[in-house]
């Protein structure tokens, strides 16, 4: 994650620190392993983070139910907060959720 940069301030971090640490203090947080990213937008104070996590596992996987995280953090990628968004079918398409 970011550094200090010399006058207490720490350095924003960088987008793939940022993927990395949204994912990893969600996990911690929630108790579940992420499946994956889905999208990553600088944000005038941090950085907003989308992130998949498998929350009901299914046979066959298609079935799973699946969370959408909104995950807000700080220029150096510490965690400010999060909120499930959106919960659907593994196997669901966005154009199926719309419906």
């Amino acid at each position: 994650m970011g550094t200090s940069d010399g006058d207490g301030t720490a350095e924003r971090a960088s987008a793939p620190e940022a993927m990395r640490s949204a994912a990893r203090q969600l996990a911690e947080l929630i108790g579940s392993a992420p499946d994956s990213v889905s999208s990553l937008q600088p944000a005038d104070d941090g950085w907003t983070a989308h992130v998949e996590v498998v929350e009901i596992e299914r046979i066959p996987e298609t079935t799973s139910v699946m969370a959408s995280y909104r995950v807000d953090l700080d220029p150096s990628g510490q965690l400010l907060g999060y909120e499930r968004v959106r919960r659907y079918s593994r196997g669901q398409t966005d154009r199926e959720s719309r419906r």
